[in-house]
């Protein structure tokens, strides 16, 4: 026999039962991002590794650890996409979508990351993902928050709390960095290898620890907000007005860092405690000297990624009825004669009612067998055209999933009367 070839762990497929459910979350975000002007844009899943190091920070965990890199047959660098920020960044650099313009874009897809794969967290996942450009005021910030809170009320989750920060302009930041340095320095011998390396290449990425025995520590130190620019903490207070006044709440969080160098003044995540450790579902930020850094002209920048795993688990938890993909109807088809007219009333039926779908019983098989399949195909109504039908050009509805009455009619009056069925059953 031959040996199977197992997939990759962390990198899973979508069971046909479950992609519905992608299909109508999926659809809802796109919904929401067009009411508010933005236009989707598709960017490559490969890009030069490069490209990573200089926008998302060579000391950052994703590059030093989690990056799927290689060389390809001219001895280029690299990297199947970690995120999607700075590949739609140098794409729009490159195709002159910056200069002189402001851009408000969306993208959805695939990133990859080597990390421990565990419940909604993946090797290969799956963001959605909105930029902005051009906009330097906290009503933009404002404007993408309230878009995402506006995901959650249209999908009916509720098990989510906003957190913000304000991480500055990159010079204040460099003077919070020192005050960190000497705090933490203070306390090396509480501090793992790990955590010592951060000390000396990137101190803010000890807030984020997750050990238990930082978090004291964490607590105690020094909180970037009482060190802010005077133009950042006016941003920031703009911000929390903005959203005040829209009736959002919001928590501030000094320890919000986000785990990307580019990020400045403001951050935000989106996090719950109903899917276990890992709490963040959507997160996001200005990234305003971003552009720049990649070879473009100085834009401001602001955008967000939400994490579509993360986000259908805690969709699948709500009280509601999922989508199951099954069909609207099942047509059974028995005799040697019928099948040419049975495929010929599936094609007339799915064109007068393209707003239903339609399985037409393939490889035979008695009536019994066949009803049978109608029934397991989660179909509402069976059509049934046997001989007898045929020759009086007549076809029967069975109503699968209620108590009405299976009816005789013409075929001319079909359509209409799966219509009307179909309208008033649950799908």
């Amino acid at each position: 026999m031959t040996k199977k070839i197992s997939g990759i762990r962390g990198m899973n497929a979508t069971l046909p039962d479950v992609t519905p459910v992608w299909r109508e979350v999926e659809g809802v975000l796109r919904d929401v991002v067009e009411r508010y002007g933005y236009r989707e844009f598709r960017v490559p899943i490969v890009e030069r590794t490069e490209l990573f190091k200089r926008s998302i920070g060579e000391v950052t965990d994703i590059v030093e650890k989690e990056m799927y890199s290689f060389t390809d047959r001219n001895a280029e660098g690299l990297t199947l996409r970690p995120e999607a920020t700075a590949g739609i960044v140098r794409a729009a650099i490159e195709l002159g979508l910056l200069h002189n313009q402001k851009q408000k874009l969306w993208c959805t897809g695939p990133m990859f990351r080597y990390e421990k794969p565990q419940k909604g967290r993946y090797r290969q996942f799956h963001q959605f993902d909105v930029e902005v450009f051009g906009y330097a005021g906290p009503d933009v910030d404002a404007e993408l928050i309230l878009m995402t809170a506006r995901f959650w009320r249209e999908l009916g989750i509720g098990a989510v709390e906003l957190q913000l920060n304000s991480l500055g302009t990159p010079e204040s930041r460099t003077g919070y960095r020192n005050v960190l340095v000497e705090y933490f320095g203070d306390h090396r011998s509480e501090l793992d290898v790990e955590n010592l390396q951060r000390l000396q290449r990137n101190p803010l990425r000890l807030l984020d620890s997750k050990l238990p025995e930082m978090q004291s520590l964490i607590a105690a130190a020094p909180r970037i907000t009482e060190h802010l620019d005077t133009e950042s903490a006016e941003h920031f207070a703009a911000l929390q007005a903005l959203l005040e006044a829209a009736g959002l709440e919001s928590t501030v969080n000094p320890r919000l860092v986000r785990g990307l160098d580019y990020y400045t003044r403001t951050v935000f995540e989106w996090v719950t405690d109903a899917l276990g450790a890992q709490g963040t579902v959507c997160a996001g930020g200005r990234y305003d000297g971003l552009v720049e850094q990649l070879g473009g002209r100085g834009v401001p920048a602001v955008g967000f990624a939400l994490g579509l795993e993360r986000l259908i688990e805690l969709y699948r938890l709500g009280d509601r009825e999922l989508p199951m993909g099954d069909p609207d109807v099942y047509i059974v088809a028995v005799g040697g004669t019928v099948q040419p007219a049975a495929v010929q009333l599936a094609e007339e039926l799915r064109d007068t009612l393209p707003e239903f779908s339609f399985d037409l019983n393939a490889d035979g098989g008695s009536f019994k067998a066949q009803f049978k399949r109608a029934d397991k195909s989660g179909a509402r109504a069976a059509l049934i055209l046997g001989e007898e039908e045929l020759a009086k050009d007549e076809v029967s509805i069975k109503w699968l999933r209620s108590d009405a009455a299976q009816v005789t009619l013409s075929r001319a009056a079909v359509a209409a009367e799966l219509r009307n069925g179909l309208q008033r059953l649950p799908g």
